[in-house]
């Protein structure tokens, strides 16, 4: 399942003024081409909002203005022949919205054959290099493509952009919920809070354990009937697994996803000796947290709220997802074992069998009951690793490594999540690089190579970018 953002653009078209008497129709001309041509290319990655390529200053700022009233997450700039800087220049220095310039044209080669009139269609690129100049000049941050629209490359990049920039204006909003609190004395993870909600915009609130017993308790038969029927279709059951414990599986699941809703949450939290602080706790939400996550939900474990955030952000950059933390090292295998208390997402899973659904005493989480658990092993391929954490004085930083998923799992007898992911690098290079740039013991995996995205991401939070 596809949790990602649907990116939304603001399409700044700039022509000049002098041309409306030079060349009456140019400006129609080049938009034509645009609507026809440019944002049909653009399309596929993002829903574009135009309404009229413009040329003077008035216009560009009520159209950029707009381009915000309208929801949009970034503005994608576009030369259709030369404008002033000047012009575009107050409109983007007041906005908040990511820019991007699209250095590109019509025409794909100049050969024996160019005309004066072909010159006059396809002469953009010094007035993108005018703007990009005064917005350097200016301070205003910016990317820069160059590309025809038959590139792929070109696009994809422009693709990346407008992902990062909707996973960003996304995160600036998101809302963590912590239910219980903090693992004692894990200080990779410490945060002020109100750092937290300064530079990422992100707010949080606490929940009880004791709504959660309650919520579990309060679930309707019908509804915990239902998802008993869906856990037994779309899990392979251990046989010793009872009625039982389906029951309170769903309850807490019922009870996690009302919290979801009721408080507006785009990531979870929580501390799994907390529920032990209560003799009424009866389930923990394992099988909650994983199910979740593959709805676009981001989970960290111990109270970790970076983590959380950082999940939820990474499958809107990337999806899909998942939070893992290193158990074990491979030296053999040139892998690291992966794995957690009892959540990884479960839409990732590897796809040739149903993930196992199982039993488990689990006395470290001081509840009275066996848990459920889904052994989730990941879908083989590659992947990127990443994190979201704090560096020196503060600042935010994302680490990032290519890494392959290896066709790993499900050990029998393993009654949690997990797999292996094996480094570009040598086992020990990785270890020591991440180590030395700050990298936390939680961390996330995603599909793919997200690298691009995670850098254009880190430089729309103003974070350090470090790659393994």
């Amino acid at each position: 399942m596809n949790t990602g953002v649907r990116p939304k653009v603001g399409l700044l078209a700039l022509t000049l003024e002098l041309y409306e008497t030079l060349a009456p129709g140019l400006r129609a001309a080049r938009e034509a081409w645009l609507r026809q041509v440019l944002i049909p290319a653009l399309e596929p990655h993002a829903d574009v909002l135009f309404d009229a390529a413009v040329f003077r200053r008035s216009d560009i700022e009520s159209t950029v203005a707009g381009f915000e009233q309208a929801g949009a997450d970034a503005l994608v700039v576009v030369l259709l022949t030369y404008s002033p800087s000047q012009l575009a220049l107050p409109a983007l220095t007041r906005t908040r919205l990511p820019c991007m310039i699209w250095n590109t044209q019509e025409l794909p080669a100049v050969d024996q054959s160019f005309s004066q009139e072909q010159m006059v269609d396809n002469h953009g690129v010094h007035g993108t290099q005018d703007l990009a100049s005064v917005l350097v000049r200016s301070g205003v941050p910016f990317q820069y493509v160059t590309s025809l629209i038959s590139d792929a490359a070109g696009l994809a990049e422009l693709g990346d952009f407008c992902a990062a920039a909707a996973a960003v204006r996304r995160l600036r909003s998101a809302r963590i919920g912590m239910l219980g609190y903090p693992f004692p004395g894990m200080g990779d993870f410490a945060l002020d809070t109100t750092h937290l909600a300064a530079t990422l915009g992100c707010s949080w609130t606490n929940l009880t354990v004791e709504d959660y017993i309650c919520r579990a308790a309060a679930a309707g038969g019908a509804e915990v009937a239902r998802l008993v029927d869906a856990y037994q279709h779309d899990y392979d059951v251990a046989a010793d697994v009872t009625a039982a414990d389906l029951e309170a599986t769903a309850r807490a699941e019922l009870a996690v996803r009302g919290m979801v809703h009721d408080h507006a949450l785009s990531a979870l939290t929580y501390q799994f000796t907390a529920f032990g602080d209560d003799e009424r706790t009866s389930s923990l939400p394992f099988v909650a947290a994983s199910r979740l996550m593959a709805e676009g939900i981001g989970f960290g474990g111990e109270g970790d709220l970076i983590a959380a955030a950082a999940t939820a952000f990474f499958n809107w950059l990337n999806p899909p997802a998942t939070f893992s933390e290193m158990f074990t090292i491979d030296f053999a295998g040139e892998s690291l074992f992966m794995s957690h208390m009892g959540e990884a997402n479960a839409g990732m899973a590897r796809r040739d069998r149903k993930i196992p659904l199982v039993a488990r005493p689990t006395p470290i989480t001081r509840t009275r009951d066996r848990q459920l658990a889904l052994v989730t092993c990941l879908e083989p391929g590659p992947a990127t690793f990443t994190v979201l954490t704090l560096g020196p004085g503060g600042r935010w930083r994302i680490i990032a490594a290519p890494v392959a998923i290896e066709d790993y799992g499900p050990l029998s007898g393993f009654c949690v999540p997990h797999f292996k992911i094996r480094p570009r690098v040598p086992v020990r290079e990785f270890l020591t690089r991440y180590a030395q740039s700050g990298g936390p013991h939680h961390n996330a995996v995603c599909f793919g190579d997200a690298r691009r995205r995670l850098r254009l991401a880190a430089e729309l939070i103003d974070a350090d970018y470090c790659e393994i």
